[in-house]
């Protein structure tokens, strides 16, 4: 998958089908280490695609706050 045509959810799905091929237990040696390399760079990616848009949401949370017009008293 190239990193810029990639989305998280196509990401996510590949992390969880490596995470099932682990957990059966039945790769080689090389094929696991081969997939945890896989899994580590896809969690990665992931990660950086969560924070920048909790980044984004907090901008815009930020936004909407600044906007608001001042209670009267």
């Amino acid at each position: 998958m190239n990193e810029t045509e990639a989305t998280f959810e196509h990401a996510q799905a590949e992390l969880e089908q490596i995470v099932e091929r682990l957990e059966q237990g039945q790769a080689s040696l090389d094929e696991a280490l081969a997939l945890w390399e896989r899994g580590e760079k896809l969690y990665a990616f992931c990660r950086e695609r969560l924070d920048a848009a909790q980044g984004k949401v907090e901008e815009l949370a930020r936004r909407v706050e600044q906007s608001r017009p001042e209670p009267e008293a």
